[in-house]
């Protein structure tokens, strides 16, 4: 059981999608968790630091759709 993670639900977000899944047969939680790290890296960053020089919402313009080129 557990929560299926997937990658194209976060694909041109700001998101984290994180799923919780229990392995009985060693007793173990096993946490998995996918991004987009093209809006995760510096670019992202350089976005979000505008925002909060300027007063603007912190996340504007993160978490709109990437453009795919």
């Amino acid at each position: 059981g557990g929560n299926r993670v997937s990658l194209s639900t976060v694909v041109g977000s700001n998101y984290c999608d994180i799923g919780v899944f229990l392995d009985e047969r060693v007793e173990r939680v096993i946490v998995v968790s996918v991004i987009d790290n093209l809006i995760k890296g510096a670019a992202g960053q350089a976005v979000q630091n505008f925002n909060l020089m300027f007063g603007l919402d912190e996340t504007l313009g993160l978490t709109q759709p990437g453009w795919l080129i």
